[in-house]
């Protein structure tokens, strides 16, 4: 039986909570010029290099206060276009991000990195909501034990108070965790249940089967967040086009891949032929890279067709491959530039992961790293190439039981060593880090909206927003 366990101020140990390689990794000066530069130096740079951009309006965006998403990480790719047109797309934005055991210190003196920053920069603030309920403070997590550990004992130290780090699985039979009139609760090892104020969550499979859109106990970030768009893929690209038909004639604009929302599976060879063979499916509620198909011909595509799903829809966007060979749409094709030719002169698919947090001035970048493909790119495709092992980036790896692992082989770091290889300027972070923020705050739009006046989760609009009856069962309140 799981239980809650406390963890003290000042049990941080800063050799638990990154990958060994980081331990000694020195930032690359560039990364750290980049994580230094003022909001207003970034604001000031990029609308010289778009004049089309207003810049009281870039400063705007840059000072959102969001209502409900406080934390995220965009996973971007440095694409081109046939005309050589270079740009940042975002691929999906994660309200559970990871990130920090990935990132060497942007000051060697602070040991706890970003999560110390995350702790004092928003957690701290968050929880002034919380003053008037009784309780303590807690960890919830389904993944990712490295970084979980690290925000606890960096939330104990900021806070000057114990924390509960507690797991919490899918499908549990006598969960650690529940909630009573919104208000967590989490059990100790003696069985004793302990109310809860303020929770960080980093509860990744199908959180809102367990947790409620809102609640009592202040929790970065509620899974209302997860819903609007932050792990839901679907009501994320309608967020994504709502924000963008709001930002229209401010020269800023949510860059994804074309994108058709709402399909059933029976359609989808439908689409796939509209976009010229080449494609990406997608169930919209997975993630860690779970549920991503990339279809380059007709195998592929009838291997996706001849498995069972849970969900009823899908998404499927255009795919970003190689010059030769991408997706055809109505925004064109883009395609992958990679990195930089290794001695053997391969090319490897690469993303970016850019993590933020708002802080009271505004959104500053938390941690980045960057993960590359198993196999490179190849001029042409003959049928029998696996496509993900050439354009999958996604390190997690679900294992048979459950459990998970990662695959740190590929992970790039933003050090001396792998950051040059992915032929990052500083203008294409500061396109990243913009590109992140709209992500977010096109998110946090769609959840206060989904929100009554009264603070109730609003599911009729939901309903309308997504249909997929299976999803909507799963939703507890």
């Amino acid at each position: 039986m799981r239980h809650a366990a406390a963890v003290p101020p000042g049990s941080y140990q800063y050799e638990k909570h990154f990958y060994p390689r980081v331990l000694n990794a020195q930032l690359h000066p560039l990364v750290s010029f980049f994580l230094n530069l003022s909001n207003e130096r970034i604001i000031h740079r990029y609308c010289h290099l778009n004049p089309q951009v207003i810049p009281p309006v870039l400063d705007r965006v840059l000072r959102y206060q969001p209502q409900y998403f406080h934390w995220a990480g965009s996973d971007l790719f440095n694409v081109t276009t046939e005309t050589g047109d270079q740009q940042m797309v975002v691929i999906e934005t994660n309200s559970c991000p990871s990130g920090q055991k990935s990132m060497p210190l942007l000051d060697e003196n602070q040991e706890q990195g970003g999560y110390g920053r995350l702790m004092r920069d928003v957690f701290l603030r968050l929880t002034d909501e919380a003053k008037g309920i009784e309780g303590g403070l807690a960890m919830v997590y389904d993944k990712n034990p490295m970084e979980t550990t690290g925000y606890a004992a960096a939330m104990a130290d900021v806070m000057h108070e114990p924390v509960w780090l507690v797991e919490f699985y899918d499908n549990d039979p006598n969960p650690p965790v529940r909630f009573e009139n919104g208000l967590m609760h989490v059990r100790d090892a003696e069985g004793a249940w302990h109310p809860i104020r303020a929770a960080m969550r980093y509860v990744t499979q199908r959180p809102w089967s367990r947790i409620p859109p809102m609640t009592r106990t202040v929790i970065l970030n509620p899974v209302l967040a997860c819903l609007a768009g932050g792990r839901n893929k679907l009501v994320a690209a309608k967020a994504y086009d709502l924000y963008n038909a709001e930002l229209s004639g401010t020269g800023l604009q949510i860059k994804t891949p074309y994108t058709i929302r709402d399909v059933r599976k029976v359609e989808i060879p439908l689409w796939m032929k509209s976009l010229g063979g080449y494609g990406v499916i997608k169930v919209p509620y997975s993630n860690a890279g779970q549920g991503v198909y990339t279809i380059t011909n007709e195998r592929e595509l009838d291997e996706f067709m001849e498995r069972d799903y849970k969900y009823d829809q899908f998404i499927v966007q255009s795919l970003v491959g190689n010059s030769s060979w991408s997706s055809r749409s109505g925004t064109g094709r883009y395609y992958h530039v990679g990195t930089l030719p290794s001695k053997k002169l391969n090319i490897f698919v690469a993303d970016l992961r850019m993590m933020l947090c708002s802080t009271g001035e505004g959104f500053r970048p938390l941690a980045i790293y960057a993960r590359r493909s198993r196999l490179p790119l190849t001029e042409s495709l003959d049928g029998t190439e696996n496509s993900w092992d050439m354009l999958g980036t996604n390190l997690s790896i679900k294992k048979p039981d459950g459990t998970w692992d990662t695959d740190t082989q590929r992970l790039m770091l933003m050090d001396r060593k792998d950051f040059n290889t992915l032929g990052f300027g500083v203008d294409d972070l500061i396109k990243g880090f913009i590109q992140t923020i709209l992500s977010v705050i096109a998110i946090d739009k769609m959840a206060t909206t989904l929100v009554t006046k009264k603070g109730k989760f609003r599911r009729k609009l939901y309903r309308s927003l997504n249909t997929d009856e299976v999803l909507l069962n799963e939703i507890i309140e």
